[in-house]
């Protein structure tokens, strides 16, 4: 069997004890094969196929073809498979800046994993939120490991390169972190051990019966524990349950004991509430010298009646104190009105004004005998004056009289 290409034949080869027609049926079928794969190609190049292997696939069928053992068009094949050929190379450049572009974006999402946790570990241990930034470092770390699990390689120096820094950041991050606790474990417990002893000193008062210098105290433990730095939120709370149920026992004592004085001087109350009535029947003061014995009387039986309960005495003992002022006021102006020294300035006083307005009547004579209106004014004015002052002063002088 011959095949003739460009004017030239080629043995392609030979079927014994068969007639010419199942011969060339069978060298076609050769043929029709190779074909058959070639429109194969065709068809996973139109639908853009992943191109792996499809040159080497074509460069096969293109040996094939040259071997010239079928029938068949031989240079259309050919020309088929340099057309194949083509958009091979077109789909594997298409391919290729689709693969850069991915890589490019999975670099960039390693660098964004990356440098967050740079930031994470470059944060100062003091501001960082341990538990929220805890977390998110974990949650990188999973990304990270995702990433290399199924994301398209990076190449070596990359990837080792990213892996270094990372890991780096993940280390310094937990060297910030032990320490940071390890000094908070340190603080908790000086924090915890200075409030144990504020707690045994608010224990060792709670049962004081000295309750003006236990509650000063308690006044000043409070001062310390509120200086004083917080432990953990638990143990905290549990010291501050401590030292509150001591103060809680000692006040309790201390209510308990003033409600028992308050009921026994109750009795008191009724008697003080009464004298402050005979005090107030004295007021206003007409006789000093009657007020000043029956405020006396007052005050013995007041001292003899003892004391009131705490809530009453700041008003009862205002209630005698304000009696005992008018009495004392009554007997100062009864004092200022017989004082010799004032009433002897009064008479000084009067005697002068006496001469002045005798003078000034003289003035006005003289003035009213020449018609000089401008003197007799203001002689009047000056008369009206001074006898204003004589006045007020006679009345004053009767006062002490």
């Amino acid at each position: 069997m011959f095949l003739k290409i460009d004017d030239a034949e080629h043995p392609v080869g030979q079927y014994p004890g068969v007639s010419d027609d199942e011969a060339l049926a069978y060298f076609a079928r050769k043929f029709d094969d190779v074909l058959a794969q070639i429109v194969l190609m065709e068809q996973r190049v139109s639908s853009k196929a992943p191109s792996t292997d499809m040159q080497k696939t074509v460069n096969h069928l293109r040996e094939q073809l040259a071997e010239k053992n079928m029938v068949g068009d031989i240079r259309a094949a050919e020309a088929r498979l340099d057309e194949l050929s083509g958009h091979i190379a077109e789909l594997e450049r298409t391919e290729k800046a689709e693969h850069e572009a991915v890589r490019t974006a999975e670099l960039a999402a390693r660098e964004a994993i990356v440098a967050e946790a740079e930031a994470i570990a470059g944060a100062d241990p003091s501001q960082v939120q341990w538990k929220t930034s805890s977390a998110r470092m974990n949650e990188l770390f999973e990304s990270w490991k995702t990433a290399q699990k199924s994301g398209i390689r990076l190449g070596r120096s990359n990837e080792e390169g990213l892996w270094k820094r990372f890991r780096a950041a993940r280390t310094v991050f937990d060297r910030h972190r032990r320490a940071y606790f390890s000094q908070l474990d340190s603080n908790n417990a000086a924090a915890k051990s200075a409030k144990e002893k504020l707690i045994s000193e608010a224990e060792a008062l709670s049962t004081s019966t000295e309750w003006g210098y236990a509650a000063g105290e308690y006044r000043r433990l409070m001062d310390e524990w509120k200086a004083s730095p917080r432990a953990s939120r638990k143990d905290d709370d549990a010291l501050w349950a401590r030292f509150r149920a001591a103060q809680d026992a000692f006040f309790s004592a201390r209510q308990a004991a003033n409600d028992e004085i308050d009921q026994e001087y109750s009795a008191n109350l009724t008697v003080k509430e009464a004298l402050l009535e005979e005090a107030n029947a004295i007021l206003p003061v007409k006789d000093i010298a009657a007020a000043k014995k029956q405020l006396q009387s007052i005050q013995d039986r007041w001292e003899e009646a003892g004391k009131v309960p705490r809530a009453d005495m700041g008003r009862i003992e205002a209630g005698l104190r304000r009696v005992e002022d008018a009495v004392r006021q009554a007997e100062d102006e009864k004092w200022q009105r017989s004082n010799p020294e004032t009433k002897a300035r009064t008479n000084s006083a009067l005697s002068q004004l006496e001469a002045a307005i005798a003078g000034l009547k003289d003035d006005l004579a003289t003035a009213e005998k020449a018609g000089d209106q401008r003197k007799i004014k203001a002689a009047r004015e000056a008369l009206e004056a001074r006898q204003a002052w004589l006045d007020q002063l006679q009345r004053s002088a009767s006062e002490l009289s």
